[in-house]
Order: structure tokens, then sequence, then C-alpha cells
């Protein structure tokens, strides 16, 4: 991943879904009953316009407009639930969306999609658009242009997942900057009302650098989420949940010292003891990666180096007894097998983006590669092989990269939903199902364009 100023992932083409990984604790797993009301699965895909001719007679893309999007439906209304990404808590997975299309290539972001999901899996229709000028909090009477998001999790622990959103508060560049993170909460009806300022107490503060890069994780192993931000000089902010709607933690101390500048998702429990491990990279550029184990004070235990790459997830790969980790560069993609253990690896792939999950159900993670071209590997006894390997069929002409991993539908296995970028007007977002046989589905069961989002209100 790459990142910068503040805390926003400059590239979306080179990040990879922190949900994606497909080892989660049992508390993840509990379903909770929600209302679908009067609403079939819509499998519409839309946005795609033809071109047309700008003043300089060079050709240029038809504007895309909500007509060619699928109908709007309400948001399902949910109790609270205990699944990922779960904004509204009918216990159904929903999947945001950054980086929308826009009318034309000069528009303004139009701010965050929201597409909520159903027992069928994500329904394009049940849709929701998060703007700086309906949802963000103002600073000096003034409302971010940037609005991105960043993590989520249940941070008040109500059964509703939260949104963490980066945003741009006005800034002379004297002393310390003010915090740009904006938490949107969600509820039965998903996410909703006007962001709150994350509150880092001074004390958590240290030096002058932008207090971003937020990765959720019950890191002192409380069943409370927890959040930790970049400080300045390899030190971290440690925010203890629960938070309160004002966007305050239940308990911040000193700034950790940490081996890296840059915390980083995943955050898992590696080692099953009950506390979240850290990720955490050298530098904003630097290809060093080490893990932090998590403990009762937070992740602040003795650091693992690993590979050096520009990717890592984690999955149980089929060679180790524990969790299992791929680390991902140029030159190929490294396996370090019951993370912190010393059985290692390696797959001749190319690992620059790399995401995991069990998309055939037996208990075994494949691993996914979205570099030049979309693969899986299936994950075996011996480990993930090259042989047996599957190529997903892009939804569409131009750079398609994974989104998520996760079980839309419900069924147990995991499903992969991409985005194919054809410039800035025009797009193309498919979910492939996870299958028994052939680990994915050839065609998408689910297709739709961000152009739905154009127009909406909120």
């Amino acid at each position: 991943m790459t990142y910068g100023f503040p805390g926003r992932i400059m590239c979306e083409l080179l990040s990879h879904d922190v949900a994606g990984v497909d080892v989660t604790k049992g508390k993840s797993g509990i379903r909770a009953a929600g209302a679908l009301a009067g609403c079939a699965l819509l499998l519409s895909g839309c946005g795609l316009g033809g071109n047309g001719q700008d003043g300089s007679g060079a050709a240029r893309p038809e504007p895309v407009t909500v007509a060619k999007a699928p109908a709007k439906v309400p948001v399902p209304l949910g109790r609270g639930s205990r699944t990922a990404d779960d904004f509204n808590g009918d216990g159904h997975r929903d999947l945001v969306l950054n980086d929308l299309v826009k009318r034309d290539s000069h528009g303004d972001d139009a701010g965050i999609g929201i597409v909520y999901g159903s027992a069928r899996g994500l329904v394009p229709g049940a849709r929701q658009l998060l703007s700086p000028a309906r949802h963000a909090a103002a600073t000096k009477g003034q409302l971010p242009a940037l609005f991105d998001a960043e993590a989520r999790c249940d941070l008040n622990g109500d059964g509703f997942t939260d949104l963490v959103v980066s945003t741009d508060p006005p800034y002379d560049g004297q002393g310390q900057p003010p915090v740009p993170l904006q938490i949107l909460f969600g509820s039965s009806r998903g996410l909703s009302g006007t962001a709150v300022k994350l509150v880092i107490p001074p004390q958590a503060r240290f030096g002058n650098d932008w207090p971003d890069q937020p990765v959720c994780g019950d890191f002192d192993g409380d069943d409370a989420e927890d959040l930790v931000v970049h400080a300045t000089d390899g030190q971290l902010s440690l925010l203890r949940g629960p938070f309160t709607r004002k966007g305050a933690p239940k308990a911040a101390g000193a700034p950790l010292a940490s081996p890296g500048n840059v915390p980083t998702p995943p955050a898992v429990d590696v080692t099953g003891d009950g506390y979240d491990d850290l990720l955490v990279r050298k530098s904003e550029n630097s290809t060093a990666t080490f893990l932090v184990p998590g403990g009762p004070a937070g992740p602040k235990g003795a650091a693992i180096a690993l590979p050096a790459g520009t990717d890592v997830v984690f999955g149980r790969f089929g060679k180790g007894a524990g969790l299992d980790a791929a680390i991902g560069s140029l030159r190929g993609t490294a396996l370090r097998y019951d993370v912190p253990g010393t059985r290692r690896g390696t797959l001749d792939v190319a690992g620059t983006v790399l995401d995991s999950g069990d998309f055939d159900g037996d208990g075994v993670s494949e691993l996914v590669s979205s570099g030049s071209e979309l693969r899986v590997f299936p994950g075996r006894a011996a480990g993930p092989s090259v042989s047996g390997m599957v190529t997903v069929p892009p939804p569409a002409r131009g750079t398609t990269r994974v989104l998520a991993v996760g079980d839309f539908d419900g069924d147990g296995r995991a499903d992969l939903a991409v985005r194919t970028y054809r410039g800035d007007t025009k797009d193309t977002v498919a979910v492939y199902p996870g299958t028994k046989r052939g680990l994915i589905a050839r065609e998408p069961s689910v297709t739709f364009s961000t152009s739905g989002f154009l127009g909406l209100e909120g």
C-alpha cells in the first residue's frame, strides 16, 4: 500500500481490502435477524456510455447518468450483529467504495459509496452516498473537500460497524496539525447523521505529523475494538475502545515505540492468544514490514521482522497448523507458516497486490494475486500451489483490482468483489461467488457501476 497526507491511500489500484482476511475471531460469525423490505437482487450493469467530442475535437467519454443504475431501494433494517463490515446490523456484509465514477474527468469526487448486503448477496439498489456536504463535521466553519473511507469496525460496541473517514481540515502549518479522522457511526438504517471528529488525547500524541493511518483491532484483548494511528518518529498512538458517540476513546496513554512509522491493516490475532497483532511498515515507501504482538498494554511486544515485500496477507494456507503469512514482491511471494514459526516457503508468483480467502469452503485459504491479471492459487496441505491456479476473467475491459474478499451471500464460502476501471467516468463492479469446485465462479453474480451514486443526496 502507498500512503500519504492525510492518511489517504494515494493509489487505490495498489491496495487491498483489509476485511479480506478470512481468519477472524469467533465473534465475527454471529448473525442477527434483519428485514429486507420488498427488494429483489438487482443484477444490472450500468454506466457504460459512449463517446462524445470536447472542444478540441478529441473523443471524450459521455457523462454517465443515474438512469443507467439499478433502481434505488431502501436500506434494509437491522437489529445489530457481529458480522464484519455490517453497517446496518442485519447480519449481511456490506461493501465500501472510494473514488466513485465522476460525471466528467474534471468533476469532483462525489464521496464514499456504500452498497448494502442481503441473504442473497449485495443489492446494488440498496446504496448510500456519504458526501462531505451532508455527512462531514466542519472545522472552523469549513467543510472538508477530502472524504475517504479508511477503516471500519464496531468502535462503540453496539452491533453496527462504524466507518473511520479521512478528511483535510484547515491547517496553517504551525505546531501539531488537527486530527483529520472522523467517525460515522452505523445504525439500524446504516451509516447516518453527521460524522464526529476522532478525539486523540494530548498525552497520546507525539510530534508534528498528521495523526492518520488508522488500523482497527482488539490489541489489548478486552473484546472492544481499538484504533492505532500514526504519530511521529517511530511512535504510534493507541486509542482503547470502546469509543463514545462523541469520538473519544475509553482510554489512551503515552505513544508506543514502534519499529516503523506506518501502521498497516490487517490486524489479526496471529498467535491465537486473544490479542490482535499489528503490522507496521518502516516508512511510507519502505518494503520493510514488522509484526508487533498485542498484549494487555497493546501492541508493544518484541517485533517480528517479515521478509521485504510490497504487500502482506494472512490466511490458513494449508501447511501450518495456525495462521500463515504471504509476503509479496516483484520477485515472488514468500510464505511464513505458523507465524512467527520457522517453516518457510515460496511461490514463484509476483505478489505486489495480494488477498486471501477460503473460496471452496474447505477450511484452507486460497491466495489471490491481482497484479497484471487476477489469479487465484489454491491452498493445499503442502501450501498454496501454482498447480490448479484459476484466472478470473475481468467483468469488462480496463484495469481490474480486488475490492474485498468476504462471504457476501452467506453460504460459508468467500466471494471475490472486484472493480474494473476505465478512466474517471466508467467502471464495473462485480462479485464472483466462491464455489466448491473450481474455487471461483466464471461469471459474476452481481455487476453494477458506481455511476449509480451520482445524484444521490445521502
